[in-house]
């Protein structure tokens, strides 16, 4: 089996992406800040902002492909720590894109919807990026600077993404059920839309994107444009949870510390031509529902 190195293991994505892969690749994963355990991967603590890290790493395991998730994600935590957020989101990701470049291996980069500024949706990937918020102005230098070291990087857009959790790291679903089991009011912005998908089939849309050797953007979002008022209700109802403390709000009403695109969906027609193929977000939540109910 050839070997994928997948950065960021212990992170929701990461993590999902690893135990997605393994019945096809050899995995090996790398972290910084939490150690977990995922059965069949091995995995080793890199500071992939310090360059020579990553460079003895690669001299280690030789992998075939990379797919690049490590991130600070959270977009208010970004927009807070600006300077410490780009080491992770930028100089982290030009690292590995000069590294793969030297291997001349397949690299998969996970950007996001946020490069966009949700005023013309659907996305498609050739049109203008436009963030509103440090987190999509990171993720855009980022995919630039990559593709300017090594123009064969697989630049993959993520849209919000849900699932069940690493040991680490939740998606926003679990905050959803924390609040609706415990008999909390949950307010959903009814104006904010996007084109979810769980974390498995984005593994599976990384994979394919590695795996057929794809050059350049391609967005792997849902293809359902919901928004996330509509996506609790739906949640509540596959888990049985009472939809009567689900409140509609707006995200115009809310000041928050980073802007949000209000409407972020992605055409992903490039990525479903190749054979990426979401399922129904109902079907995604049973299958989540039917593996394991998120913990709260």
């Amino acid at each position: 089996m050839e070997r994928l190195l997948v950065t960021g293991a212990s992170g929701f994505l990461g993590w999902n992406l690893c135990q997605e892969a393994s019945a096809r690749w050899e995995v090996y994963g790398t972290y910084f800040n939490h150690a977990v355990n995922i059965s069949g991967v091995n995995l080793f603590k890199v500071d992939l902002r310090e360059y020579e890290q990553i460079k003895a790493l690669f001299a280690q395991l030789k992998p075939d492909a990379v797919i690049h998730t490590a991130a600070a994600s959270k977009p208010n935590y970004c927009q807070q720590n600006p300077q410490e957020s780009y080491a992770i989101n930028v100089t982290a990701s030009v690292n590995i894109a000069k590294i793969c470049a030297e291997y001349q291996i397949p690299c998969a980069f996970t950007s996001t919807d946020l490069v966009f500024d949700g005023k013309n949706s659907f996305y498609k990937e050739s049109d203008r990026v436009c963030p509103i918020c440090t987190y999509g102005e990171q993720k855009v230098a980022a995919e630039q600077e990559m593709l300017s070291v090594y123009p064969t990087t697989v630049v993959c857009r993520m849209p919000l993404m849900f699932g069940l959790s690493s040991p680490v790291a939740n998606s926003f679903i679990q905050g959803f059920i924390n609040s609706l089991k415990t008999g909390q009011e949950l307010n959903l912005f009814v104006d904010e839309f996007r084109t979810p998908a769980s974390a498995t089939t984005a593994a599976q849309g990384l994979l394919l994107a590695i795996e057929e050797q794809v050059q350049g953007i391609l967005h792997l979002g849902g293809k359902e444009r919901i928004s996330r008022y509509e996506f609790g209700l739906l949640l509540a109802e596959v888990l049985q949870l009472p939809k009567s403390l689900i409140r509609p709000g707006k995200q115009t009403d809310i000041n928050m510390i980073a802007p949000r695109s209000p409407d972020a969906s992605l055409d992903s027609s490039k990525a479903f031509s190749l054979g990426y193929n979401p399922l129904p977000l109902r079907e995604e939540l049973i299958n989540i529902h039917n593996k394991k109910t998120p913990p709260s």
